[in-house]
């Protein structure tokens, strides 16, 4: 079977992996496992790389398994942490753990009839163990002295707030996990993101001392923005893979965003795309980087992975909105989606009953023009758009079946200056 650990060293994601991993690929199908603490109800664009490191496993003939961290997610990982994690409670963590099975469902096969992907949850073992039993069958494994020399450890003992012991723990929790699953699926490999290196070695060591049985690690770099600007983040906070979260329009558009020294990287993370189709886009993204063509294909790849093609093209019709084209066939969610920081105005539906509201008296009430005579003025002179259609007939009128939805008009004075218009149903 071809190695996947040359594909993951050509799409750049080995930070570090322990010796003899590329042979172990090379001659043997491999069981291995990634955690997911349930920190929220949706993964984010953070987590894709794991997701996608998973994935990528399972296509290359091997078998996946995703922690859905019921039991460590009680207590919270320390690792690239500066200070300790607000605890959740029991509740909230089964609730959160209900949305990322959904999503990991997306990029994983659990079906299949050779290599099914799994799903497990560290709490049906974690949860089971007393304190007693811990410590004696998982701590006494440990010195201090080696716990003290983690870097999730050592980092936090210099911060001014220091550790709680309930994190100190932390990386035992972790290092069971990986005992647990090498005796009950016979897993010698766990990745994750390169913070997680002295966690991933704990569990190698306690492998090594209770079975002795040697086991893997790989790690893979964490993921920056050339900007500076953390990965994942926008002014509108957090990406999430959710569409309730982030709808599949700003998905898309934060992928078509992507800084032009970023994509070539993103293009091997987060697609399936293979070396010859991303060695054309990144020919064409040095020669024409004005087309974008290697940011839209990387936006259409990931929001399909994440949402599907039908969101996909609806969200490419929705962006044709920024370049003009007519808008009042699109779904009012999509342009509502597009205009989400535009100013506002909502207006009661009764006012587009009958003949509707007139163009001149709208202009003015939403303040494009700061007078009635301005606003007939303006759409004289033909300065005025609805729904991305010019108006310049001061005796027009609009009714509600005009509207996006029968839910609200788009007004553009000039080429810049946008505002929404939102009809209110008699019950709002």
């Amino acid at each position: 079977m071809p190695n996947l650990y040359d594909e993951f060293q050509w799409r750049g994601m080995v930070y570090d992996a322990t010796d003899g991993l590329s042979d172990l690929f090379a001659r043997a199908r491999v069981t291995a496992y990634i955690g997911f603490d349930p920190t929220a109800s949706s993964f984010h664009v953070g987590n894709l790389l794991p997701i996608m490191a998973l994935a990528r496993l399972q296509r290359f003939g091997h078998t996946p398994i995703a922690i859905a961290g019921g039991g460590t997610g009680m207590i919270g990982d320390p690792s690239g942490k500066s200070q300790e994690r607000a605890l959740l409670s029991r509740e909230q963590i089964d609730e959160n753990l209900v949305g990322i099975k959904r999503q990991l469902t997306r990029f994983l096969d659990f079906d299949s009839a050779t290599n099914p992907a799994r799903i497990v949850n560290n709490a049906d073992w974690l949860a089971a163990f007393d304190v007693l039993g811990f410590l004696r069958d998982t701590g006494k494994y440990f010195t201090v002295n080696y716990m003290l020399r983690k870097e999730s450890v050592n980092r936090r003992l210099e911060s001014d707030d220091g550790i709680s012991y309930t994190e100190f723990s932390y990386l035992l929790l972790q290092a069971r996990d990986f005992l647990e699953l090498f005796d009950r699926y016979g897993c010698t490999l766990q990745m994750g993101g390169s913070d997680q290196w002295g966690n991933i070695t704990a569990g190698i060591d306690l492998i090594r001392k209770l079975r002795a049985k040697k086991a893997h690690g790989l790690v893979m770099p964490l993921v920056t923005m050339a900007s500076g600007v953390k990965f994942g983040k926008t002014e509108a906070g957090a990406i999430w893979l959710d569409p309730a979260l982030t709808s599949p329009f700003k998905f898309y558009q934060f992928w078509l965003n992507t800084d032009d020294r970023d994509v070539a990287t993103y293009l091997r993370f987060f697609t399936f795309l293979d070396r010859q189709a991303i060695a054309d886009l990144e020919a064409r993204a040095q020669s024409a980087p004005e087309t974008r063509d290697a940011q839209r294909a990387l936006a259409r790849e990931v929001t399909a992975l994440v949402h599907g093609p039908e969101e996909v093209a609806r969200a490419e019709r929705a962006s044709s909105v920024l370049f003009g084209e007519d808008i009042a066939t699109l779904a009012a969610e999509d342009v509502l989606a597009v205009f989400e920081d535009v100013p506002s105005t909502e207006i009661a539906s009764s006012e587009f009953a009958g003949a509707g509201i007139g163009m001149v008296d709208l202009v003015a009430r939403v303040r494009l023009s700061p007078s009635k005579s301005e606003a007939r003025r303006l759409v004289q002179s033909g300065g005025v758009y609805v729904n991305n259609r010019r108006v310049s007939d001061p005796q027009a009128r609009l009714t509600r079946d005009q509207a996006i939805g029968g839910r609200l008009f788009v007004l553009r004075k000039g080429q810049r200056q946008n505002h929404v218009v939102k009809i209110l149903s008699a019950q709002e």
